[in-house]
């Protein structure tokens, strides 16, 4: 505290209460300099924390979004557009899918071969976002193959082939004569990685073979050899990568099941010779999931992955007799002595290929052997390929004629 002598003079005193009144208005000053800047340093951190709010939202809507797509592509494309995330424009939708963060390959192949008009739109987008120009066709086909899952509908593998050829006959005018051209060549190099990849085909088709079944493609013109040749080799040399179905798991796949239940499954075809020289079969009791065109199979409930995994694709199915009763048989019509393509879990772990020309199946009534016959008969698809093709060409050479 300041001591005020006692003998100022007036003018003395005056001056000391301009000082006092002058430090008491910095003071405020202070005062009112330190309060803006609270507002102000306020005002920052909240607008921080509320565009931080709002981007963690956006986040976790994209996320939600996402999942819902790959569970349901349409209703998903839906909520992202319902929340403002993506425009309702084929140009936006297609660069979403065509970027594929976190979606499932197998649900964007499913959106893009839809018969709707608009689905069309957004996979004619789709393609247009591909860049084939001078890259060969197998080198075209890998980017494309990758960018999504064929889907296992004969008319949206069509749909979807009809617009690659499109796109790579505009991105390298002159290589083909036309998109059908085109079309027939890619789908005989998607089968001819089949055939020389899939160990299950015995007969390994020959360049000969390949340049062979594709002569007069070319609007009733065969193609150079040495084109088929290269593209040949390449696919010899490297098979076609399949996207794994990311942005899925076991849960999704399992959740809604078209049917499930016990049966029993004979073990092995690998019979056991006794020393009476027998033969013995074993039976084991599996919990069977029928889901996605395949069957799995499981030792208990609550296994959390599969012992085994059977592929439907191309295989027929009949009752059969036995001492079991209603049993019922996988085969591969038309090739009894083929090995179904399939797998199985040992129980060191590894996971090996099936070794069954057949699978033969118990249910534990008629009643469910007429079900599941009737589920895995409803679930088997064909391979589409063959038929397209086959379709294909007989319209090239219907106009030719014509």
């Amino acid at each position: 505290i300041l001591h005020v002598p006692d003998d100022l003079t007036p003018e003395e005193q005056q001056e000391l209460e301009n000082i006092r009144r002058r430090k008491q208005e910095l003071l405020e000053d202070i005062q009112r300099l330190k309060d803006e800047i609270a507002e102000v340093t306020s005002e920052i951190e909240n607008l921080g924390s509320t565009e931080e709010r709002k981007n963690m939202q956006r986040n976790k809507q994209v996320a939600m979004g996402r999942k819902k797509f790959n569970m349901d592509p349409k209703k998903g494309i839906q909520f992202l557009i319902e929340n403002d995330l993506l425009k309702n424009t084929s140009d936006d939708i297609a660069q979403f899918l065509y970027k594929g963060e976190g979606l499932n390959k197998t649900a964007i192949g499913d959106y893009l071969g839809e018969r709707d008009e608009f689905n069309i739109q957004v996979l004619h987008a789709f393609v247009e976002l591909h860049e084939f120009t001078d890259l060969n066709l197998v080198q075209a086909l890998r980017q494309f193959l990758w960018s999504f899952r064929l889907p296992g509908e004969a008319q949206k593998i069509d749909r979807m082939m009809e617009a690659f050829a499109q796109r790579y006959c505009q991105c390298n005018p002159g290589v083909f004569q036309s998109t059908d051209t085109c079309y027939i060549l890619s789908f005989a190099i998607i089968m001819l990685n089949t055939s020389l990849h899939n160990p299950n085909v015995k007969d390994k088709p020959t360049v000969e073979r390949f340049i062979s079944m594709n002569r007069g493609i070319n609007d009733g013109g065969d193609l150079p050899e040495d084109l088929l040749r290269n593209l040949y080799e390449s696919i010899k040399n490297e098979p076609f990568k399949i996207p794994e179905d990311d942005g899925n798991d076991l849960t999704h796949t399992f959740f809604n099941p078209d049917r499930e239940g016990w049966l029993l499954k004979l073990a092995s075809l690998m019979l056991i010779v006794c020393s009476t020289g027998g033969r013995v079969k074993t039976w084991k009791r599996r919990w069977f999931i029928l889901t996605d065109n395949c069957l799995y199979y499981f030792e208990y409930t609550t296994d959390k992955e599969p012992r085994g995994i059977i592929p439907l694709e191309n295989l027929s199915i009949k009752e059969v007799e036995d001492k079991k009763p209603n049993c019922f048989e996988l085969f591969i019509p038309d090739n009894k002595d083929q090995v179904i393509k399939a797998c199985k879990t040992e129980a060191d772990g590894r996971v090996v290929e099936g070794n069954h020309t057949f699978y033969r199946i118990s249910a534990p009534t008629a009643e469910e052997k007429e079900e599941w016959m009737n589920s895995i008969k409803a679930a088997i698809s064909r391979d589409p390929f063959y038929e397209m093709l086959a379709a294909r060409k007989k319209k090239v050479s219907s106009m030719k004629r014509h």
